[in-house]
């Protein structure tokens, strides 16, 4: 009679537990997933690759400069901050034209942005008065035809600027090269500009020596005669009469005479 526990099956269904005489014991799969909790060393003694990879990667620290070092930095220069030269010169050009040149020149530098090369284009002027047509009135006389100043910056563009508009001929200067006025020539020719406000009108008498005249007011009203002298200053006219056959000098107000 046999022992139950002598039979061996000839199979043992799987996951039942039960060995056979030659195998060895089955030991639970470990679990594949990674292992946060484990300290496992590296052969450089470091932390685990798994690890390094799944930690947080610390935020990077601003290096900041020597206080030293950011003082010395050279600063950037902007090419609108350029340091512009302006000064005074006189340009030769068509005469009876000054005004209309000027416009001219005032245009090209708007058209070609050089405003800030140029402060001031000036057609040096002074106020007199004169008699026409026995009529008074108060005129403005260019004080030097033929000649424009101008305040700038003498650069190629600006100087390109200046020569190729219409009815400019040169600058004034020696050998080709602009001449630089004076601060005592600027405020000469400019101070008759800024003093013409502040005086009586220079008187202006449409007659000069030589030329026959008539008298129109007086006691010598109606007599012919030729003029010696004008004195504008004293709006004066010296003429020359023939009185009783005798040539007479006789000084009348310039408004007491009219040209023939």
């Amino acid at each position: 009679m046999s022992h139950p526990t002598d039979e061996i099956p000839d199979s043992v269904p799987p996951g039942s537990g039960s060995l056979g005489p030659d195998e060895p014991p089955t030991v639970a799969a470990e679990d594949e997933s990674p292992a946060f909790e484990v300290e496992e060393q590296t052969p450089d003694g470091g932390q685990p690759i798994e690890s390094a990879r799944l930690a947080p990667e610390p935020e990077p620290v601003a290096k900041s400069e020597p206080e030293s070092k950011s003082k010395a930095a050279s600063p950037v220069v902007d090419d609108d901050e350029e340091k512009i030269e302006l000064v005074w010169y006189v340009l030769k050009v068509q005469s009876s034209r000054e005004d209309t040149i000027r416009d001219a020149l005032e245009r090209r530098v708007k058209i070609q942005g050089l405003e800030r090369y140029f402060s001031r284009i000036v057609v040096p002027t002074e106020k007199i008065t004169e008699i026409r047509n026995n009529k008074k009135r108060i005129v403005e006389r260019k004080t030097y035809p033929g000649y424009i100043m101008v305040e700038m910056e003498l650069n190629e563009k600006t100087w390109f600027t200046v020569r190729e508009t219409p009815g400019v001929g040169d600058f004034v200067g020696a050998h080709g090269t602009p001449t630089k006025m004076t601060e005592t020539e600027v405020n000469q020719m400019l101070g008759q500009e800024t003093a013409k406000t502040d005086k009586v009108p220079t008187i202006r008498i449409n007659v000069e020596r030589g030329d026959r005249v008539k008298i129109k007011d007086g006691p010598f009203e109606n007599f012919e005669g030729t003029v010696e002298e004008v004195i504008e200053a004293r709006g004066l006219v010296k003429v020359m009469l023939i009185i009783f056959n005798r040539p007479t000098p006789v000084d009348l107000e310039y408004w007491q005479v009219e040209p023939i």
